[in-house]
């Protein structure tokens, strides 16, 4: 993944831009070397064609992603519409990834949990790890590194 190849990136909307939408992207836009491309279009809501059209402009959007992140704060509002998002996403061979609701110690609703492949908090690098496994099947190990003043790495220094 670099500028050149970011990863396509779907969340869950019912075609308005919550505040956890909004915020799920600014999280993203903090990463230093983390690049994306937000294919979810919440402004696009179809004014013709009724409930096929939505379903349609939906399937689109999923289409375009390779990972899709599933907001618990819209399965909250629209149980219906994020449960078609999963639907099509499952059916696309899209990862999904269920991200609780901001500021809330509610855990993430079960039928969530258990359809998603994997379920995280407001964290900026363990977003970026997720949308890494889930996009490109990338291996995201990685250390933490903890530097204490007064030491390197022969002991204590002078």
């Amino acid at each position: 993944m670099s500028e050149k190849n970011p990863i396509t990136v779907f969340a869950s909307h019912a075609f308005e831009e919550s505040d956890d939408y909004l915020r799920l992207f600014e999280f993203l836009e903090s990463v230093d070397g983390f690049y994306y491309i937000n294919v979810s279009k919440p402004e696009n809501v179809p004014l013709t064609g009724g409930l096929q059209a939505i379903k349609d402009e939906l399937i689109e959007q999923i289409k375009a992603a390779e990972a899709v992140v599933i907001l618990s704060s819209a399965f909250e509002l629209r149980r219906d519409i994020v449960r078609f998002i999963m639907d099509v996403a499952e059916a696309n061979g899209k990862g999904m990834i269920a991200l609780r609701t901001f500021g809330v110690s509610v855990d993430t609703p079960l039928e969530l949990q258990e359809r998603c492949q994997e379920n995280i908090g407001w964290n900026d690098r363990d977003m970026v790890d997720a949308l890494r496994r889930q996009a490109r099947g990338e291996d995201t190990s990685r250390w933490e590194v903890l530097d204490f003043p007064g030491f390197d790495s022969d002991g204590p220094t002078d």
